[in-house]
């Protein structure tokens, strides 16, 4: 609601600023977005599931746009094709930003996530083929289950996280950026239709135009760069490569500023203002109009009992896992890369597990990779099962290893002795009391071998 004239509120009206500033700031925030999908993605299920699934259908293929231009799309390819260019737009400036200024410009630093996430979308694309060939099947859907969510996966570990390690976060975020880049890779390099040269041309130009005013003129206006990008969007759309490949490439574009604050027209501030419309918006209203499949006994029968859409349950759940966590063990073992050593092995497979749920990019491969809508729907089936099979082994799994640190932690925060207190509480009056009210007992030295604050691992 707004207030139109100072008093009254307005329905569905524009928030007053400090409303609209607050929930900018929490759909930043990786928990916030992640709800969001998954109340997208469940409200989608709910819809396709009751009386009212004819109107889901309804409304998900109506189609609207300029047909002259070739593109009268339906509203689920306007989501997949339009507003999930805003998704990878992100990522791609996300992976910019890695690459220039986070742990991807070094190359000694990069190499383990590059490696478990190289390994982590060959692996799945094996066992589905593995799978799918011995049942008989077809190897259409071998990039299906080689993508990671990262707003589900960073929203499952958010939830959870109260004492794990800041180093697995970090981890997980570099692992979805490579993993990000080579889901791209792959749409730009196997789903791409018959190429129309002049509308290519017309989108090079475009994105020419786009770097030669970021870059070099440091033009700040949006009113330049959102018509340029919509017209760069729709040449790369007709000219038969998948228009998300045009948001990645923009992001890449993006101009990396060197103070630690966001500056006006850097990525930075770009991403800053981008995000709570690719995670509030974008992202949601994709899950809304690609996870409505219908669930029934059948329709779960299906997925175990067809070799295709088996392949990439097991794909998410098993390839993913053993990809991730053999690539990093064996870069460890076998080259001078080294894990964090604020990580255990056992919090590496954890994470492995939950870069199983493939849910927003795997139901865009899967839309590419099996056109037929009959096809389609065993398949979105088998990622919402394979992703909600991760998702809950790696909550188990991650609930289990929290509550490890958090038993060190309480165990070290006894050991502390009185007149030194951690530096979080040292301003704290209640900093050195704890130690005190403890019986003397319980007062032992700090063990620096499983010291928590010292970045060690249990």
């Amino acid at each position: 609601m707004s207030r139109g004239d100072g008093q009254s509120p307005t329905f569905l009206g524009r928030l007053p600023l400090p409303e609209r500033k607050v929930v900018a700031d929490a759909l930043r925030t990786e928990t916030v977005g992640g709800m969001l999908l998954l109340a997208a993605a469940a409200a989608a299920l709910v819809w396709a599931n009751t009386p009212l699934g004819d109107s889901y259908e309804a409304v998900r293929d109506a189609h609207f746009g300029i047909p002259a231009w070739g593109l009268d799309l339906s509203i689920a390819h306007w989501t997949s094709d339009g507003l999930l260019t805003l998704f990878f737009f992100v990522a791609g400036a996300e992976l910019k930003r890695e690459l220039v200024a986070g742990d991807l410009r070094s190359p000694a630093t990069a190499a383990l996530p590059v490696v478990a996430a190289a390994c982590g979308m060959a692996v799945p694309a094996l066992v589905y083929g593995v799978v799918a060939t011995t049942g008989g099947g077809s190897w259409n859907g071998w990039a299906v289950p080689m993508a990671t969510d990262i707003a589900f996966a960073l929203g499952v570990l958010a939830v959870i996280n109260t004492h794990l390690p800041s180093a697995l976060r970090a981890f997980l975020l570099t692992l979805a950026v490579v993993d990000d880049l080579g889901a791209i890779l792959v749409i730009a390099a196997f789903f791409t239709s018959s190429l129309n040269g002049v509308a290519l041309a017309g989108a090079l130009l475009g994105l020419g135009l786009f770097y030669w005013l970021h870059q070099h003129r440091r033009v700040h206006g949006w009113y330049w760069y959102v018509p340029l990008a919509l017209t760069v969007w729709g040449l790369t759309y007709i000219g038969g490569v998948h228009a998300t490949v045009a948001g990645v490439v923009m992001g890449l574009m993006l101009r990396v500023g060197r103070s630690p604050l966001p500056e006006k027209g850097t990525l930075e501030h770009i991403v800053h203002v981008a995000r709570p419309l690719s995670a509030g918006l974008a992202v949601p209203l994709f899950a809304l109009f690609a996870a409505g499949v219908s669930v029934s006994a059948d329709s779960l029968g299906t997925v175990l009992d067809r070799p295709e859409p088996l392949g990439v349950a097991l794909g998410l759940t098993v390839g993913k896992a053993l990809g991730i966590f053999g690539g990093t063990y064996l870069a460890v073992r076998f080259t001078r890369a080294r894990l964090n050593p604020a990580l255990a092995w056992a919090d590496v497979f954890a994470l492995s597990v939950l870069a199983g749920i493939g849910f927003t990019v795997s139901l865009l491969l899967g839309e590419l990779a099996y056109p037929d809508p009959a096809q389609a729907q065993s398949i979105k089936a088998a990622v919402l099962l394979g992703s909600l099979t991760s998702a809950l082994l790696a909550a188990l799994l991650l609930r289990l290893r929290n509550a490890k640190y958090r038993a060190l932690y309480e165990q070290e925060d006894l050991d502390l002795p009185a007149d030194n207190p951690p530096p979080e509480r040292r301003n704290d009056p209640r900093g050195g009391r704890r130690a005190q009210e403890r019986p003397t007992a319980l007062r032992q030295p700090a063990r620096c071998l499983h010291s928590v604050r010292a970045g060690c691992r249990p």
